[in-house]
């Protein structure tokens, strides 16, 4: 498969599930990622004759689908009743995964207060671990993210944000648990992309994320140009570390993301990566 048609589009909750299938397939897009929390695409909207039209979907275009969890839902949750209900979250996500025919689905480490980091981070890797011994039962794939850095004097802020957070729940041994990874993130913090491809194994990276931003800058998701991302040396890195994976465009409006897919590979072509 060709660098373009390897790149595909978050969806996000801009369309309906069966709309966004219909639109990724006339724009000859082949990996959705989808949100499951709000409005029609609520996972509770989903009925078992509603995942097989779904499903059905997928099937006849030959895409490939994707979840995206709720990085609002904090995986790091300790508290009686609400940890429960976060398990709960996850489970749920990976119940519905094979019936919907999808082939991914991307987890977050959660969140801390500053002062309870190392509790945060100890119940959200065991909660981690619970999802993926339940996700192998169902043969799903469950991705961890590494999230974006929040400012220094911020009281919250997401785990998993730097290369030795990220690597605190990579010793997960299971087959369902894998890595996505987001470039524009690595691109706020000092690691950099740079950083974060030495010390990745790609093969088990199930999926690399894009957005432009600012390096050491703060949270945004911009069109790829219009920050200062070298996204022909970061498609450069990544695929001689051996990726063969798929991207995921997460920035603008679906016609900004659609449209960059061309921008990228000839950035990707011009610094000397196979593209065709």
């Amino acid at each position: 498969m060709n660098l373009r048609d390897r790149i595909g589009v978050d969806i996000s909750r801009r369309l309906r599930l069966e709309d966004a299938i219909e639109w990724a397939a006339k724009n000859g897009v082949r990996y959705v990622d989808i949100q499951l929390d709000t409005a029609a695409n609520a996972i509770t909207a989903f009925d078992n004759k509603r995942c097989a039209g779904v499903r059905a979907q997928i099937e006849k275009h030959g895409l490939h689908l994707g979840l995206h969890t709720l990085s609002a839902v904090n995986v790091a949750e300790y508290s009686p009743h609400v940890g429960e209900a976060v398990d709960e979250y996850l489970k749920n996500h990976v119940d519905i995964f094979p019936k919907l025919g999808a082939e991914w689905m991307v987890v977050h480490a959660g969140y801390h207060f500053t002062s309870d980091k190392k509790m945060r981070m100890d119940a959200g890797k065991e909660r981690l671990k619970r999802i993926a011994a339940y996700a192998e039962k169902k043969k799903a794939l469950v991705l961890l993210e590494n999230l974006n850095k929040e400012p220094a004097d911020a009281e919250v802020h997401y785990l998993a944000h730097t290369v030795e957070e990220w690597q605190f729940y990579w010793d997960i041994a299971s087959p369902a648990f894998k890595l996505s990874f987001t470039a524009n993130h690595a691109h706020l913090v000092p690691e950099g992309v740079e950083g974060f491809v030495a010390a990745l194994d790609f093969s088990k990276v199930g999926e690399v994320r894009l957005a432009d931003c600012f390096r050491n800058g703060h949270e945004v998701h911009l069109k790829p140009g219009a920050g200062d991302l070298d996204f022909g040396r970061m498609f450069r890195l990544i695929e001689r570390k051996g990726f063969k994976g798929h991207y995921t465009n997460a920035f603008g409006t679906l016609e900004d993301m659609l449209a960059a897919r061309d921008y990228l590979v000839e950035k990707a072509r011009a610094a000397g990566v196979k593209v065709d």
